[in-house]
């Protein structure tokens, strides 16, 4: 769940100066109006809490700051976790029993009190005073972002222990008090269980994820067809056959033609008529850059996408069907990655095929394409993307070496950009390359989508014309190197990049785990 803070930007114009005011007071009636329509909804609340404010929304639940009379006179706050009434029962209850088993302890968010009115939850949780990333991420020392990872490491360990998959690890679902040190992992509202989870309720859930939803903003490419029933889809099957390995894609063509038609989907008689594959006509695309029209017509593999865009692991973004808990273990390993490049958020895509182009500019084509296989996968790039040094990535992007040109190996029509454009041509270049997935094996095949293959937008530094222009420059440079060298960023031991290799390794299978990894030397005095 993406919470955003209700904020009011200020300004010294009078004429906006009126318009905020404006805005402020509409804000405010809007927040009366939420607050009295959940007053409404769970009437139990007003008599327990006075609700203040709202702290957070997001698409499946809104979160409320209430404020409760103890026992002892005084008076605690609380956050009120509001679940949408659409919420599947079942995910409800998942939802809570992840927090009363594991939370509490191990900087995992514990639960309180649960209240419930006919279709309408509203969970209500301690509640923690937190500084978000996003604000402060410029002054953390190094100090700060290693011991940051390390509580995070240490509440994965914790949750993975369990057979919990929270799917949804990012900086706003890890709380951080800055002043007290304190940490707590939130909103298990997407979480899922490992095949031996202690978590009952996450195997039910299981159960409902068999039922294949349209997901929003991917186009179904079998929106025309009725779709059969649950029985009839696990019964109907589309083989391929492979193409030898010395095979190139005109020979292939060749052979597989003299090999007879597809298999293509059946019906009973009683069904009505379902537009499928011509008979006859054979895939000729596997393993290339492009995606045909016989796998464009083929039903959409059904495989868990949930979380948040920038933060979906590669197994994630080619829909692998078998995922695990080494889904967060990468999503922290993108965290790491923001805080010590100080840039975030560091990933920015409108779609799974553009993340997936933007992790090949950082770990390579062909090392994506070899981790891709190793969990049956295919994908094809056009263009070889080689696999960048971390360290020389985060410390450009910090500014702590002098230009790309010389420290970072320069990506094709990337060799004339600025350090401060790095980053920014990692997002949102100009689409020029086309990688693609496919899984021919279940007759699965994804639309190719036109995919940046350097490095982030034209944001441009532009040198000034005088000297006076290049010497505020050189002093304004001269500062910020001297506050990044009191914050330690002068000093990052070669374990900080070591564990982000690890921790962004593109194969599940070897990655490293959450206890692994708190064994590592970065953390060795802790």
């Amino acid at each position: 769940m993406e919470l955003s803070p209700v904020s009011v930007v200020s300004t010294d114009s009078c004429i906006i100066k009126s318009d905020r005011g404006h805005r402020r007071s509409k804000v405010s009636r809007d927040l009366e109006i939420d607050i009295e329509l959940l007053y409404k909804a769970v009437p139990q609340l007003a008599k327990v809490f006075r609700i203040t404010a709202k702290i957070g929304e997001g698409t499946f639940s809104s979160v409320y700051l209430g404020e409760a009379q103890m026992r002892d006179g005084g008076r605690e706050r609380f956050a009120l976790k509001h679940l949408i009434p659409t919420s599947h029962p079942t995910r409800i209850a998942a939802e809570l029993q992840c927090l009363t088993v594991a939370g509490g302890r191990e900087n995992v968010m514990g639960v309180t009190y649960c209240f419930r009115k006919d279709d309408h939850v509203v969970i209500v949780m301690p509640f923690m005073e937190h500084q978000a990333i996003v604000e402060i991420i410029g002054s953390l020392s190094f100090e700060e972002v290693r011991l940051y990872i390390y509580h995070l490491l240490t509440a994965l360990r914790h949750v993975h222990q369990f057979g919990i998959i929270h799917r949804d690890i990012k900086p706003n679902n890890f709380l951080y008090n800055r002043n007290n040190k304190m940490y707590a992992l939130v909103d298990f509202g997407l979480a899922q269980g490992t095949v031996d989870t202690q978590i009952e309720l996450l195997k039910d859930l299981a159960a409902l994820r068999k039922v294949p939803r349209p997901v929003f903003g991917e186009r179904n490419l079998n929106s025309c067809t009725p779709a059969p029933s649950t029985a009839r889809q696990a019964a109907i099957k589309t083989e391929l056959v492979k193409p030898g390995k010395t095979e190139d894609p005109a020979s292939r063509k060749c052979s597989l033609a003299s090999r007879g038609p597809l298999p293509v989907r059946t019906q009973s008689s009683s069904q009505k008529p379902q537009r499928s594959v011509q008979q006859g006509l054979t895939c000729n695309c596997y393993q290339t850059d492009r995606v045909c029209n016989i796998c464009m017509s083929r039903k959409q593999q059904v495989a868990p996408r949930a979380g948040t865009p920038g933060f979906r692991a590669p197994e994630v973004l080619t829909k692998c069907p078998n995922q695990g808990t080494a889904i967060d273990v990468w999503s922290a390993g993108v965290i790491l990655l923001s805080l010590l490049s100080g840039r975030y958020p560091f990933f920015k895509a409108s779609d799974d095929l553009i993340a997936l182009t933007q992790i090949m500019t950082i770990r390579g084509s062909r090392e994506t394409i070899q981790a891709a296989k190793a969990f049956g996968k295919a994908v094809a790039c056009s263009r070889q993307l080689p696999r960048q040094d971390l360290r020389t990535l985060c410390e450009t992007l910090r500014g702590r070496r002098p230009s790309p040109e010389d420290e970072v190996t320069p990506l094709p029509e990337a060799n004339k950009d600025s350090t401060a454009t790095l980053h920014h041509k990692i997002q949102e270049d100009t689409p020029t390359h086309r990688p693609t997935f496919m899984q021919h094996k279940d007759g699965a095949g994804e639309r190719p989508s036109s995919l940046s293959s350097t490095l982030l937008p034209n944001h441009r530094e532009h040198s000034g014309n005088t000297e006076t222009t290049r010497l505020t420059k050189e002093n304004s440079e001269t500062d910020c190197q001297v506050e990044e060298d009191e914050r330690g960023w002068d000093r990052v031991p070669d374990e900080a990049y070591n564990l982000l290799d690890r921790l962004l390794d593109l194969n599940p299978a070897t990655r490293i785990t959450a206890a692994q990894a708190l064994q590592h030397p970065l953390f060795k005095d802790l």
